[in-house]
C-alpha cells in the first residue's frame, strides 16, 4: 500500500500526527509536498482539480483513489491498514474518542498564541494572546494532560502503559507528539505538570525509544519545532519557571 501524504513542507503542526504513525508502521509513504512541485500538486487537491472528496485543508492522505482529509479522520482511516489499532469496534471507538480530543487540545494550543485570527501576525494580537495563554497553562493545558493520565490509568488491559487495549495505538503516538510540543511551547507550565503525570510522561518515553520512531526522530525527515508551526515558544505566554 503506497500513501501520499500532503502537508506543509516547512512544519510538523497538524501534519506530525500523520507522519508519527507512517513511520512507526514503516509505511511505504511519500510526503509529496517536501519533494520537488509537491506544494503544486497538493494546491491542485485543495483547487478541486481532482475527482473525490475535496479537501479543506492540509493534511490529506491519498491510497489509490481514496483521498482522506482531517487528521483523526486520516488517522482512523490508515490505523487498521497499520497494524495501529486493536480489531474489535468499542476499541476503535475509544481511540478515535481520544484523537478527537486531542485535536481539540491542539486547537486549544494553536489558539492561545493566535486568539483572534490566523491571518494576523502574532505582534497584531499580543495582548490577547497574553490574557488567553495565562488561562491556557493554568487550566486548559493541566486539564487535558491529566485526563489524558487518568485514560492511562483506567486501561488495565495494559496495566497503565497504553492508552487503548494491550499494545501501542496511534492515539499513544499522538500523545508523544502532545509532550514534545508542549515541552517546546510552553516548557515552564508542562514541566510544572508532568510532576504529577508519571503514566503520561512514561508514554511519551517509551514512544520515542521504540526503533522506529527513534530512528525517524534521529533522522532529516523529523522537522524541528519552529515559530510557524502548532507549537510556538514565545517565553512571554509560557507560566514563570
Amino acid at each position: 500500500m503506497r500513501i501520499e501524504l500532503y502537508y506543509w513542507p516547512t512544519i510538523q503542526g497538524r501534519g506530525e500526527f500523520v507522519r508519527l504513525a507512517l513511520e512507526e508502521a514503516g509505511a511505504r509513504y511519500v510526503d509529496v509536498a517536501r519533494a520537488r512541485g509537491g506544494m503544486h500538486a497538493m494546491r491542485r487537491f485543495l483547487d478541486g482539480a481532482h475527482p473525490g472528496a475535496l479537501p479543506f485543508a492540509p493534511p490529506f492522505v491519498r491510497v489509490g483513489r481514496t483521498i482522506v482529509s482531517q487528521t483523526a479522520n486520516v488517522l482512523a482511516f490508515l490505523a487498521p491498514r497499520l497494524g495501529l489499532v486493536p480489531d474489535d469496534e468499542a476499541s476503535r471507538a475509544e481511540a478515535s474518542q481520544i484523537q478527537l480530543t486531542v485535536a481539540d487540545f491542539v486547537a486549544e494550543v494553536h489558539d492561545a498564541h493566535h486568539p483572534i485570527a490566523s491571518s494576523l501576525w502574532y505582534d497584531d494580537q499580543r495582548a490577547e494572546a497574553a490574557r488567553r495563554a495565562q488561562h491556557f497553562v493554568a487550566e486548559r493545558l493541566p486539564r487535558y494532560l491529566g485526563w489524558l493520565e487518568s485514560v492511562l490509568a483506567r486501561n488495565r488491559r495494559s496495566r497503565g502503559r497504553w492508552l487503548v487495549g494491550r499494545d501501542r495505538t496511534y492515539v499513544d503516538l499522538s500523545a508523544f507528539q502532545l509532550v514534545a510540543g508542549l515541552r517546546y511551547a510552553f516548557p515552564n507550565a508542562t514541566a510544572r505538570c508532568e510532576r504529577t503525570l508519571p503514566k503520561l510522561v512514561a508514554l511519551h518515553d517509551a514512544v520515542a525509544a521504540r526503533p522506529r520512531i527513534a530512528a525517524y526522530l534521529a533522522s532529516e525527515r523529523r522537522l524541528p519545532f519552529n515559530d510557524e508551526g502548532v507549537f510556538r515558544h514565545y517565553p512571554e505566554l509560557d507560566a514563570p519557571a
